[in-house]
Formats: structure tokens, C-alpha cells, sequence
């Protein structure tokens, strides 16, 4: 059996290029069929378990926000980048790895528990920013996923409001699949509806994390601000 020849740097180059050309162009013609403004929606590269090779491409390419979900791949690839990219953890949030992650990112789209959100907020060092969060909410009522139930946002959002060390931003949610747009739409439109009833409660939140590589269109036309966006970019997860 012949072995198989990695692809160089230059075709990987040109083909994270073209991914990155055909993502952006779905981000603009959803945006303009919902009548939005592609510029009000961030482009996240989801880079876990990505090298720091291809995080480099992208960065090339013009991308500076990664979404890391394992602390522990994530730590040596901040060493090398540092304040290039501005980092997002997306992954389940475990109690023995908060302090790591108050110190090391800029935003946690996966709080889901008062417990963490303490931590995370006794733990973000004085020289920093608060720190960005956003609160998961398990939209399917899948009890593999992780999220608060929507009966129970406004009450955490409120206990999250009040953490000094914390600036509650938005809502995050990971619906069941879906290849229907229709079907895809639901869970992004009660999350929408939830974050616009937060907003007129007084909590003036400005981010709706939601939409990935297969269904960044429906997220968008339900009022994403921020697309979280692997497989399109860096081909086939590996891990």
C-alpha cells in the first residue's frame, strides 16, 4: 500500500483560502437575506485540536478570534500566539480548570452554573479586563448537552450580572442537527427571543453566540452575532 504524501504548506495555504472565500460568502448573502449587515457578525475559527500551524494560516488570512473547548491543547498554542488572537474557550467547563482559563482567555461562551461563574470570576486576575462570558442554554432539552434550561436563564443571568470580575455578554446554545433550515431556525429564534426579553429586562447584552459550519445560515437569519465555525475552515474535525 503506497503511503500517503502530506499536502505542502503553500496548497494548504491555498486551500484554508478558499474555505475561508466560500465561509464568507455564505456569512455575507445570509446576512443580506435577513437584511443585516455581515460586518455585525464575527467570524470565530473553532481551532481545537487544530496545530499552531494552521491557526498561523488563518491568522494570515486575516482571522483573530480561535475557539478552544480542551484547556490542555489550547495552553501551548496561546503560548506561541499570545495576543495575536483574542481566544474563546467554547468547551464544557470543569471546577479544576476555571482558574487556567480566567487567566488565559478573553471570552467563555459556556457558562452554564452559578458555581463557575464565581470561580471564574474570584479567579480573573485584578490586571486584566473582566472577563467576557456567555451563558449556555440547552435549547433541544438533550441531556447529553450541556446548558440551563431557557426557564432558567433570567435568574442566572441576573446572579451573573452582579459578579464583579464578570461581563455577562450574550447567550450561547448547540441545537440538536439539523439539515432542514426550517427545523434549524426554532432553537436560534427561542434564543433570540430570550436574549431580547434579557434586553428589555435591563441587562443590555449585545452577543448571540449560535450557528456553525452546517447551519451558519439559520443562525444568522434568527440574529447571530457570532458564528463558531470549524470543519468549513480547517476541514474534517480531528478529534
Amino acid at each position: 500500500m503506497s503511503k500517503v504524501q502530506p499536502v505542502p504548506l503553500r496548497g494548504k495555504v491555498e486551500l484554508f483560502t478558499d474555505r475561508l472565500k466560500n465561509v464568507q460568502t455564505r456569512i455575507r448573502e445570509a446576512a443580506e437575506a435577513a437584511g443585516r449587515d455581515a460586518a455585525s457578525i464575527t467570524l470565530l475559527a473553532v481551532s481545537k485540536t487544530r496545530p499552531v500551524e494552521e491557526l498561523e494560516m488563518a491568522l494570515q488570512a486575516g482571522l483573530h478570534a480561535f475557539g478552544e473547548s480542551y484547556l490542555q491543547d489550547a495552553l501551548p498554542k496561546i503560548e506561541q500566539i499570545g495576543s495575536r488572537a483574542q481566544w474563546h474557550f467554547i468547551g464544557p467547563l470543569q471546577s479544576n480548570k476555571t482558574r487556567a482559563i480566567a487567566e488565559r482567555f478573553d471570552r467563555v461562551h459556556s457558562v452554564d452554573r452559578l458555581k463557575i461563574a464565581r470561580r471564574l470570576s474570584e479567579q480573573r486576575p485584578a490586571g486584566l479586563p473582566p472577563l467576557n462570558v456567555c451563558l449556555q442554554v440547552n435549547t433541544s432539552g438533550e441531556t447529553s448537552k450541556a446548558g440551563v434550561t431557557p426557564d432558567e436563564v433570567a435568574e442566572l443571568a441576573r446572579q451573573l450580572a452582579g459578579l464583579a470580575r464578570l461581563r455577562l455578554r450574550g447567550l450561547m446554545t448547540l441545537p440538536a442537527r439539523s439539515d432542514e433550515l426550517s427545523r434549524q431556525r426554532q432553537p436560534f429564534h427561542q434564543l433570540n427571543q430570550i436574549f431580547q426579553q434579557l434586553n428589555r429586562d435591563g441587562l443590555a447584552l449585545d452577543s448571540l453566540s449560535m450557528g456553525m459550519s452546517n447551519d451558519l445560515e439559520a443562525a444568522i437569519l434568527e440574529g447571530s452575532t457570532l458564528v463558531r465555525i470549524g470543519s468549513a475552515l480547517f476541514g474534517p474535525r480531528q478529534g
